[in-house]
């Protein structure tokens, strides 16, 4: 297959990856790469952590499950963080912060708030020195007692060196090292429960680190509906999962979409070798707790769980198109209520190893759970109208999702997505434009690499009413480009590009190729000027930013407007001007901003300002230019900003 760049910024294939932490191996990794905090042996719940993206009430995705952070329960383990260093273990928690058990009998124990008959528990165990990972388990206790055994595993999580990343401890720059596990309870237990999670053997795992858990109330499978085909009883495919069932789900959506009737996936784990293709079909299953599709083809390590549309043929996927897989766009599809759970350990570009893939158009996926595949969903156009919601992507080896080449009218909304490899949500306009695309009310967390949200070129491109955190090295939490191949004349930013009611929390980071901070929104336009667009940021707020609140860097950018935009907090400066551009300021206000001059200007008048009213807290007639100062962090709030 061609090679496809998923989600990566060009620098870091252009430019030499320094050195970078010093490597680490075997059972002291985890241990190696962590700063202690605190050591807490009085099992009280810790001090008040930083701000949630579910604090900030009517943005972001509305979410089934009520997530609870390890450092703010009662535990008598090891409170780690906070720290937003590259390649540390807290570095990559939610919030920079976590609880390291390493000893038999301790835990960290949650309250349920509200009912809740399962739970997701992210966490990390340290790698092994072949680099394979290692197996254990964790005892899940409600009120003392022992409901069942979680296995947790760090097979999915440990990466080294530069992109593309290997999985050789002997390299540099470990990172990825959280995974997630879920597991239902057998029983609803009402709020008030203790549910502890307790180390109960070190012989598999020297420590555990808990980061958080997600508690929800799943209930019963949903009911098989009427008039539908079935892949178990009309096809013969395996609930079992111990046999292929790739044949039968294909002539199942085959069928479905002769007989114009939608395929039912019951509850059951559905061993699938490589992609099936779906055209002009429903594909629904018991809910994502319940029908779960997943599988790796043996010996062909290409070929995978995936679910996938037709190709176009000269479109945005350049590799071998199959027979069956030639002629799209798909349309009028419809996935919903299932889970794919894959077994992608590595990240290799070439692979098509999606859990969603191909081209789709008048298109509906809703409530999914995509997790361990390499990308949620490739998206590779032309295609129009395909709509993502409520759905769940998360620890995936590159990005969430990519809207790539020729998307149009298409959006991804109401989507929680965590601990992906690369761009949480991105759209790329590679030769062919995107147009009037939208990420709405997401939830964005926990970005290993590269961005929570971004659009690389695109006209008319809506960017709204998200909630972004904890970008982790060489990116920001909204990003708006020409930058990455293909970018450039007629597929470069244009029209309107609306970014508005967003909230960020501690975006920005490190790059470790530039060696310097990104912002928490940053522009560039490293492969031609943007110009002739409207960039409006409005109504936004960039809490606790780890480096700079705004960045410009790669080239001129004009017509960007910011108006009614609250930054509270930033580890370095309001503003890092990098590029000369143009901006507008209106209500532009900041606060708690590390340095003393609040913005960084090296590009002098090049940087034209108009400024509206109130502003605050951020402008200098005399801008800093000189050494990049260590970021200093915390700074930001630590309740919800008032409307």
């Amino acid at each position: 297959m061609a090679h496809h760049t998923i989600g990566t910024p060009q620098h870091l294939r252009r430019r030499p990856v320094r050195a970078g932490v010093a490597a680490l191996a075997g059972t002291l990794l985890a241990a190696a790469s962590v700063t202690v905090v605190a050591l807490t042996t009085n099992a009280t719940p810790a001090s008040a952590a930083g701000l949630s993206p579910f604090d900030i009430a009517g943005r972001g995705a509305t979410v089934g499950f009520v997530e609870q952070e390890a450092e703010k329960a009662v535990h008598n383990g090891t409170r780690i963080g906070p720290d937003r260093h590259y390649g540390t273990l807290p570095s990559e928690a939610s919030g920079r912060e976590a609880v390291t058990l390493d000893a038999v009998g301790e835990y960290v124990e949650f309250t349920l708030t509200a009912p809740a008959d399962a739970v997701t528990l992210r966490y990390s165990l340290p790698d092994n020195a072949a680099g394979t990972g290692r197996d254990a388990a964790l005892d899940l206790r409600a009120n003392g007692s022992l409901v069942k055994s979680v296995p947790v595993t760090s097979k999915y999580g440990w990466y080294y060196g530069g992109y593309p990343f290997n999985n050789n401890p002997g390299d540099t720059n470990p990172h990825h090292f959280y995974d997630e596990a879920r597991t239902l309870l057998g029983a609803t237990y009402p709020a008030g429960t203790k549910i502890r999670l307790q180390v109960s053997s070190t012989a598999q795992s020297p420590t555990f680190t808990v980061d958080l858990a997600d508690f929800e109330l799943v209930g019963a499978p949903i009911a098989k509906p009427a008039g539908v085909l079935d892949v178990v009883t009309d096809f013969g495919a395996d609930p079992t999962g111990a046999t292929d069932s790739t044949a039968k789900f294909q002539a199942a959506v085959d069928a479905g979409k002769a007989q114009g009737k939608a395929v039912w996936v019951p509850a059951g784990t559905f061993t699938l070798w490589d992609h099936v293709v779906v055209d002009g079909v429903t594909l629904r299953g018991a809910g994502p707790w319940y029908s779960v599709l997943g599988g790796r083809h043996p010996t062909d390590r290409k070929r995978a769980v995936g679910i996938y549309g037709k190709y176009v043929p000269g479109g945005g996927y350049s590799g071998e198109i199959r027979p069956h897989e030639a002629g799209g766009p798909s349309r009028n599809v419809t996935l919903r209520d299932f889970a794919i759970v894959g077994d992608i350990r590595e990240r290799v570009d070439e692979d098509q190893v999606n859990a969603l893939g191909g081209a789709m158009s008048n298109s509906v996926v809703q409530n999914l759970w995509l997790q361990h595949t390499k990308v949620g969903a490739w998206m590779d156009g032309p295609m129009d109208n395909l709509t993502i919601r409520d759905s769940r992507i998360l620890d995936q080896t590159a990005d969430g999702v990519n809207f790539h080449w020729g998307v149009t009218n298409s959006t991804v909304t109401n989507t929680f997505v965590r601990n992906t490899g690369d761009d949480g949500l991105a759209m790329w306009a590679q030769n062919v434009p995107n147009v009037n695309n939208a990420f709405t009310f997401n939830t964005v967390g926990v970005t290993i690499l590269a961005n929570n949200l971004v659009t690389y070129g695109g006209r008319d491109i809506r960017i709204t009413d998200n909630v972004t955190a904890d970008s982790v090295t060489n990116g920001g939490g909204i990003h708006v480009a020409n930058r990455y191949p293909g970018v450039q004349g007629p597929t470069a930013v244009a029209g309107t590009i609306t970014v508005a009611r967003n909230t960020l929390i501690r975006n920005g980071n490190s790059d470790y190729n530039w060696r310097f901070g990104v912002g928490a929104v940053w522009f560039s336009a490293l492969n031609e000027p943007i110009q002739g667009a409207t960039i409006n940021v409005t109504d936004t707020d960039i809490l606790d930013s780890s480096y700079a609140a705004l960045h410009w860097i790669e080239g001129q950018t004009s017509g960007i407007n910011l108006n009614n935009v609250r930054i509270d907090g930033a580890g370095t400066f309001a503003l890092q001007v990098q590029a000369s551009s143009q901006v507008s300021f209106t209500n532009v206000r900041a606060t708690n901003i590390a340095q003393a001059n609040p913005m960084y200007n090296c590009v002098g008048s090049g940087f034209q300002i108009t400024q509206g009213a109130g502003n605050s807290g951020w402008y200098s007639a005399n801008p800093y230019c000189g050494p990049w100062p260590e970021p200093q962090w915390g700074g930001g709030p630590t309740t919800p900003p008032s409307p």
